[in-house]
Order: C-alpha cells, then structure tokens, then sequence
C-alpha cells in the first residue's frame, strides 16, 4: 500500500457521529480494499456512526441489513444506482429498494449519459476511476448497457424520471444526482422538488464529468440540495484542492457535506477518509463548527438518521 496522510486526533472527535454517505467496499464487481462487515467495527471504533453502501451495478439494501445484524447499533444504509444493471430510470426498481430499507437513490453514474457523452480529461497525473476499466471491458464484449437519459432532447425530465421522483417523494428517500450534466442537475433538481423531494445531494459537483460551476451550486444550494464534498475528488487529482476549497466558500459550509467516495485499494483506508477532510478543512481555516455541520449533521440528515421536519 502507498504512504498516505493520518488524521489527527482532534480530526477524528470532529466527525465522531458521522455517515459517510458515499464508500465503494467489498462486496462489488470490482476488487475493493475493505468489504462492509469489517469495515463497520473500524468505523465504530473511531467514532463514525455508519455508511452509506455504493455499488454502480446493484442494490445495496440487503447488504447493509447483514452489516446492521452483524455490528449492532452501527447505521449501515443500502441504495441504488439507477444504471443499465438494474433497468435505469426504472421507478419499479426504486420501490422495491424502498421497500427492502434502501435509503438513496443514485441517478445514473456510469451510464448515464451525460458520462458516456463526456469528452473532458481528467487533469495530467489524475488516476481513473475503476469503474472505467469495467464499463471498457463491457464494451469490448458487446454487452454495454444503452445510456440511460434522465431528460429528452427538449430539455425536460422524462416521464420515467417523473415516477422515479415521486417513489423517492413517498418514501422519503434521498435523492443523489449521480454523473449527470451540470445543466440535467438543475432541471432534476427543480423537478424533485415540485415532486415534494426534501433530501437532495448534488454528487461530487467537482468531478470530471459535472464541474458544476460556483454560480450554479450556489442556485442548487438555495433549492434545497447539499453539495456533496468528496474527498477523492482532488486526492486523485481529478480537481485541484484549491478549486474544492473555493466552491465550499462559495456555495457556504451549511449546504456542503462531506463524504470519502473511498473504498479503492490504492487509496488510504475509509475510516481515515472524513477525518483527514476535516484536518484539511482546518488548515484552511473552517472553524471546528462548519467542519461539524459538514461532517455530521448534513450526513445524518442525507442517511436518514435524524427525522428532521426540515433539512439543517
């Protein structure tokens, strides 16, 4: 394993209490450098609450149920990622989740089309995700899944987006906006919360395939939705710490939440993740309490973990 940064002590007491709502751990259809059930006592034992369970090819509700049995009081939460695997825009795919304990809801991400249509490069020296090889290897074989569309060419959401906002609506679910484009975020955005959506998280605004801009994020934050701050985004290199650190200011600590989108066996171990953001947050000058309306009380709210009548 490479060398990689250890959180301090008072990095840890800021996020005790935390999710993390997005990790990528064993088991998937891709090596991982931890799976679930030995990941829950770690995080426990450094005082995170739970995690959110992320796979771009299945539902995760079941998994998180094992870890919940097999680690009690620790907050292991399922989802789903609306890609070709599981029909894409598929409303029907969404209540069944719903009804298994899924909690978030991923709109497309490795099919999506917006990422498919994608022609950016990442930065020199940035390292791919690993969901690419597959989605290559898939490719090759002739078995790519169509991209799945969440708006028509006229520029308005689909009827199968639609559905899928109001099962998400009934359930109280939280909303995750996945790889879309900047401009089908914005559209997604106003139409869930016509549709009575209340948790929103627009996913890693900065990543290669959004780059959501500051002026943007600042109009998602006014809907409603959390701008989620992931911490391999500029650790791979796919973003400057400097742009990552300007958009928090921009679009302000109360509508950020931060999150480790970790589990790759390169990178450093998950629990570490939320920790060495708020070490880094630190030393750029965000004060212990924007680190905790970060860390932990935007998380718990997104996870399901506090019943709030209204987002913090």
């Amino acid at each position: 394993m490479p060398d990689h940064p250890t959180p301090s002590r008072r990095g840890r007491e800021l996020v005790a209490g935390a999710y993390d709502i997005h990790v990528h751990v064993a088991p998937d259809v891709m090596r991982r450098r931890i799976d679930d059930l030995t990941l829950a006592p770690r995080f426990a034992e450094v005082g995170l609450a739970g995690f959110v369970l992320k796979s771009h090819y299945v539902p995760t509700a079941e998994r998180a149920a094992v870890v919940r049995a097999a680690v009690p009081g620790f907050g292991a939460v399922g989802a789903i990622t609306l890609n070709g695997s599981v029909g894409g825009m598929n409303p029907v795919a969404v209540e069944v989740a719903a009804r298994g304990g899924a909690q978030v809801v991923w709109l497309p991400t490795v099919d999506s089309a917006n990422q498919r249509e994608c022609t950016a490069n990442d930065p020199a020296g940035a390292r791919p995700p690993m969901w690419a090889r597959l989605q290559e290897e898939l490719r090759t074989e002739g078995i790519m899944a169509d991209p799945v569309h969440v708006v028509g060419p006229d520029g308005a959401v689909l009827d199968a987006t639609r559905q899928v906002l109001r099962v998400i609506a009934k359930h109280d679910l939280t909303l995750a906006t996945g790889h879309l484009g900047a401009s089908e975020i914005e559209t997604v955005v106003d139409a869930a919360v016509a549709a009575g959506v209340r948790r929103m998280v627009i996913t890693h605004p900065e990543f290669t395939s959004q780059r959501v801009a500051p002026e943007a994020q600042r109009r998602l934050a006014a809907k409603g939705a959390l701008l989620e701050r992931c911490f391999t985004t500029p650790y791979t290199g796919k973003v400057t710490w400097e742009a990552w650190l300007a958009n928090i200011h921009a679009a302000g600590p109360r509508h950020s939440v931060l999150s480790s989108d970790l589990g790759q066996p390169f990178n450093p171990p998950v629990e570490d993740g939320l920790a060495l953001l708020a070490d880094r947050l630190l030393a750029e000058g965000f004060s212990e309490e924007d680190v905790r309306v970060m860390a932990v009380r935007n998380s718990r709210w997104l996870a399901g973990a506090d019943d709030l009548l209204a987002r913090p």
